[in-house]
């Protein structure tokens, strides 16, 4: 499935396809083009900042 969202970035639609296709938990980025889309209801994307991942690594 392919998904164009509408960002300011159009290259950043990748990294939502792979997040997407590839079925992951998160998608980690400290890119602010990403905030506009933590609003979607569909796709429902998990957006976390790299601090915030290393922060739930380092917990596990």
């Amino acid at each position: 499935m392919k998904v164009v969202l509408d960002t300011n970035d159009l290259d950043d639609n990748k990294f939502v396809d792979c997040y997407i296709g590839g079925n992951a938990d998160f998608l980690v980025t400290n890119d602010h083009h990403f905030t506009i889309l933590k609003k979607l209801d569909f796709p429902k994307l998990a957006i976390i900042s790299i601090d915030d991942f290393l922060s739930l690594l380092n917990s596990l």
